[in-house]
């Protein structure tokens, strides 16, 4: 297979700006599906959950493959709402492209912020789709500024719109000086012809922008615009294809794929702008024995290393893994290394997904392939997988903490082992999905991103594997922190007869740099405790650390232990485990330690008319109102609110506003509880 033919990118958006639609009308128009199905009727191809066709939203990222102008396009359809982030940041450690979707109303909004930065962090070349180019109150250059001004981005526009909302009727090409003219009728959406004549001055002025822009960032096109050449298409495309690769600008286009208008130019984007396995830098990993780096070309003829980046039950083939080959090849039969776990395995039978069909693979994958593979026992989200002869290890994967849980109990007793068996296994599938149980109540207690995330989780639990199970009220993951840098002592002695338990410790502790990592190092000197108890201080304090003085792990704690004693008899491990554990205790007592809560990034759009009971309810949640605006008679309000005051928030705002508000909400960091925890939430957390 030509390598250079080949795109791996995933469609990343905000919730219902239109991913899941642009994704089934890209795969109708490469023939891969006969006829399209829509989101808001549970018909889609990639929606194929029971809970995503009910809900009308994205839950777990879906992967597909189409051909287009001789290229194998392999797509991941991503989730929009912040519950299922997770899918997002491992789909992109993944891919090596992205088409962003944008709400041409609403421009850039609170997840196209979060997914932007995770395409960031990955250094994922992108293209954008202005899409519901033919919505009220649309508006091109509006949300071109909107990625200028909150994404920091250089957008290239490269498509010049032919009216807007109802009047949304064909684009211009600016870099082929083409007209695309669409009808309604999705079997021939597009004809492209010559420029309107009454555009044709406009288009010219467009495409100056755009060629200036270029210029800035290519020095091809500088050169020849600065001699008043005449600059071609392919020239142009080019061009706007070494600065996309670079990650420099941003290719815009204009449609409205609900409508079948403006899809295929971006698939023609995607094989024209967006980069092959061989243009993305080689992956780097790690020799687990030495600690050098190992680079992995995308090359069939190197050693295998490959990453698993995502797990699935399947109710037919059973646990999928989802692998992206870097190097190498995989071949059903042949045995693969896990160098996280040190264990071999096998690699049975390999299949291509199509949402949720799968399609065989016979002869094997080769480097720069997306596949998942049926029956790895002992792989999980984030390890890698090489060469039996060659060990490397590929910087893993890294989630979000929960912020919501919620406790579970199973209604019968024949319900106990099947509920524990089917969390685990829905654990395996979602890294920010956690189980815990109580050690002095026995209770189970699931933990997620948000209400919508954990409900989710409850419905698979009754639909997938049939257990009932009853579920409490939502609880705020709360954590703990210090304020001021102490010394503290601890010493357990215990002598009852026969050999005694002797261990004493002398700990500074204080809040760490970052304010979110927990550190320990010892600083002992002198020998005044054995290096054999050292690591049992160490877990002697981890222990206090995780429980916390008010029930909350803690976080953001540095301690040094740098005094101690021993009894050359009666110390043991045990005794200076827990005098590193009371010596955390009187630490917490003296550093002024205090209780954080999860606050969140609040987004609300209704008609403006509502905008005075939406301001006073959130005023009430102890809301700080960042900013409110007002688009074609909506309103927008922005704020920061506590996580623990927003619970059954949706049924509110639908009583407040007839229906007609929406909002989103996303994690943004940890802050003091100011006025004490609330009651009622403070019992059910601690």
């Amino acid at each position: 297979m030509d390598l250079s033919r080949t795109r791996n990118i995933g469609i990343i958006a905000h919730i219902d700006a239109g991913k899941t639609t642009v994704t089934e009308r890209i795969l109708f128009y490469s023939g891969r599906i006969h006829r399209t199905g829509e989101v808001h009727e549970g018909a889609a191809t990639m929606d194929w959950m029971e809970q995503e066709r009910e809900r009308g939203i994205t839950i777990t990222a879906a992967a597909t493959t189409c051909e287009w102008r001789d290229t194998r396009i392999n797509i991941i359809d991503t989730p929009g709402h912040i519950d299922f982030t997770a899918e997002v940041e491992r789909s992109l450690r993944v891919l090596d492209g992205g088409v962003v979707v944008f709400d041409a109303v609403a421009g850039v909004q609170p997840q196209s912020e979060t997914v932007w930065r995770q395409a960031d962090r990955y250094s994922v070349p992108r293209i954008a789709l202005i899409n519901k180019m033919d919505r009220r109150g649309a508006s091109l250059e509006r949300a071109v500024e909107t990625i200028k001004d909150r994404l920091g981005a250089n957008p290239l526009v490269c498509h010049m719109p032919n009216g807007e909302e109802d009047k949304f009727t064909a684009v211009v090409d600016l870099v082929s000086m083409e007209q695309r003219n669409f009808t309604d009728d999705g079997a021939n959406p597009v004809e492209v012809g010559q420029i309107d004549d009454n555009l044709l001055d406009a288009a010219t002025a467009a495409r100056e922008v755009l060629i200036e822009a270029v210029a800035d960032g290519d020095h091809d096109i500088a050169e020849a615009y600065l001699e008043g050449k005449e600059i071609s298409a392919d020239a142009l495309r080019a061009a706007i294809r070494r600065i996309t690769l670079a990650n420099d600008g941003v290719p815009v286009f204009a449609g409205a794929a609900l409508r079948n208008k403006g899809v295929e130019a971006i698939i023609d984007a995607v094989v024209d702008y967006l980069p092959s396995p061989l243009e993305v830098p080689p992956i780097v990993g790690t020799d687990p024995d030495s600690g050098d780096e190992i680079e992995a070309p995308a090359d069939a003829e190197a050693p295998l290393s490959a990453l698993a980046f995502k797990i699935a039950n399947d109710p037919f083939s059973g646990r999928l893994t989802y692998v992206r080959v870097y190097s190498g090849k995989l071949e059903p039969g042949s045995y693969a290394f896990n160098s996280n776990r040190n264990k071999r395995e096998r690699i049975g039978r390999m299949v291509r997904m199509h949402a949720d069909k799968r399609e065989p693979v016979e002869e094997g994958v080769y480097a720069g392939e997306i596949v998942a593979i049926i029956g790895l026992k002992d792989t999980y989200t984030g390890d890698t997988l090489c060469d039996v002869k060659r060990h490397v290890v590929l910087e893993s994967i890294d989630f979000p903490e929960p912020v919501v849980k919620v406790a579970v109990e199973p209604r019968s007793q024949a319900d106990q082992e099947k509920m524990t068996e089917a969390l685990l296994r829905l654990g395996d599938e979602d890294p920010t999905f956690q189980l815990s149980t109580d050690e002095e109540t026995g209770q189970t207690t699931i933990a997620g991103m948000g209400e919508l995330h954990l409900q989710v989780i409850i419905d698979r639990l009754k639909r997938e594997f049939s257990v009932q199970a009853n579920v409490g009220a939502p609880m705020v993951a709360y954590r703990g922190t210090i304020r001021k840098s102490v010394t503290a002592e601890g010493k357990f002695v215990r002598q009852s007869g026969g050999r005694g338990q002797y261990g004493h410790v002398v700990l500074e502790v204080e809040p760490s740099e970052d304010g979110v990592e927990n550190t320990f190092e010892s600083k002992v000197v002198g020998g005044s405790i054995p290096l054999e108890f050292i690591p049992a201080v160490r877990v002697g304090v981890k222990n206090a650390v995780t429980e916390g003085p008010h029930g909350y792990p803690m976080e953001g704690v540095a301690v040094r232990l740098v005094d101690g004693s021993f009894h050359a008899v009666d110390s043991s491990e045990i005794a200076f485990q827990l005098a590193g554990s009371m010596a955390m205790k009187e630490a917490f007592g003296k550093a002024k330690s205090v209780v954080l809560e999860p606050v969140m990034d609040l987004e609300v759009r209704s008609p403006e008319q509502y905008m005075g009971d939406i301001v006073g309810n959130l005023s009430a949640k102890k809301a700080s109102i960042t900013s409110t605006s007002v688009n074609d008679g909506d309103v927008v309000v922005e704020a920061s609110v506590p996580l623990a005051s927003m619970f059954g928030y949706a049924s509110e705002l639908r009583g407040q506003t007839q229906g007609r508000g929406t909002f989103t909400m996303e994690f943004a960091k940890y802050e003091e509880v100011i006025g004490g925890l609330p009651e009622s939430v403070g019992a059910a957390s601690s």
